[in-house]
């Protein structure tokens, strides 16, 4: 049996993996934005779940909840951190204050609870940190630059984490899911300010699929395209975690893995194609190799 702390716990992703934690008997400490958000399932499962109000913009409320929690239960495995959301529209269309609030909850939030829990996990020499990221945290497109921004600031930040943390016995996954079918990229959403400029080029034909203004055809044709199934992806992480060990990232879904692969094999290739320029800007006292 394992104690999971889960923010953003009634998210599609989250829910599936708190329903089936709960199941097989494990232990939940989940955040909510709203106390009673989960009580019907706590009726089933009385003191094995436990649900704590958690604004991830408040810092305060964070090292609160966190502490907490593992006062509770004594100690946790586990630390998910899900919650985080989408924004949507060309960089300049998007405002500085929806930039702000994007940052402070989809990185300072999840870097705020693992700086929280660290003490914690340092004193058990114990532990695992899975951290929700995206397969957007690997390439980028129009219409998404501000989300996939978020993504990649903490698939770096969790990176550096993971080798930090080593000495001290925690472990650090980055999970990197495709599309999902739930309503993270739909109702859940925060979009930009339209302009005219950008209607007829890619950010407006994604906003356009995003917002619902196309045909029920092509609006169909966008749901199948959205092969990730929350329920085997919530499998997929709780079997990774139990291994307890494994690569760095894991990308679920059959979108994930080959938009990753392609923005990996491009990347790649324009780095080879600058080999030259890069060496011959070394200081002449460097032994070029």
């Amino acid at each position: 049996m394992k104690t999971w702390f889960i923010t953003g716990a009634t998210g599609g992703l989250a829910s599936q993996v708190v329903k089936r934690l709960l199941e097989r008997g494990d232990q939940v400490a989940a955040t909510v934005r709203k106390m009673g958000a989960l009580d019907q399932i706590q009726k089933n499962y009385g003191p094995q779940l436990r649900q704590y109000q958690l604004d991830l913009t408040n810092p305060d409320q964070i090292s609160e909840v966190v502490g907490q929690a593992f006062n509770d239960f004594g100690s946790i495995d586990v630390i998910l951190n899900n919650a985080a959301y989408g924004l949507y529209g060309a960089v300049e269309e998007v405002s500085d204050e929806q930039i702000q609030r994007l940052f402070q909850v989809n990185v300072f939030g999840s870097l705020r609870v693992a700086r929280a829990a660290m003490p914690f996990l340092r004193h058990q020499h114990d532990g695992q940190i899975v951290q929700i990221a995206s397969m957007a945290g690997e390439y980028s497109e129009p219409a998404m630059g501000l989300y996939s921004a978020s993504k990649w600031a903490i698939e770096g930040a969790f990176e550096a984490l993971s080798k930090e943390v080593e000495p001290f016995g925690v472990k650090v996954l980055i999970v990197e899911p495709g599309g999902i079918r739930t309503n993270f990229a739909g109702k859940k959403a925060s979009v930009g300010k339209t302009m005219d400029a950008y209607q007829d080029t890619q950010v407006g034909k994604f906003m356009n699929l995003l917002t619902g203004q196309v045909s029920a055809v092509d609006a169909e044709r966008m749901k199948r395209l959205i092969v990730g199934d929350p329920g085997k992806m919530a499998e997929q992480i709780i079997y990774r975690v139990d291994r307890g060990e494994g690569p760095l990232r894991i990308a679920l879904g059959s979108d994930a893995y080959t938009k990753i692969r392609k923005s990996l094999e491009q990347r790649l290739s324009d780095l080879d194609a600058q080999k030259k320029i890069s060496y011959l800007t070394d200081a002449d006292d460097t032994k070029i190799k």
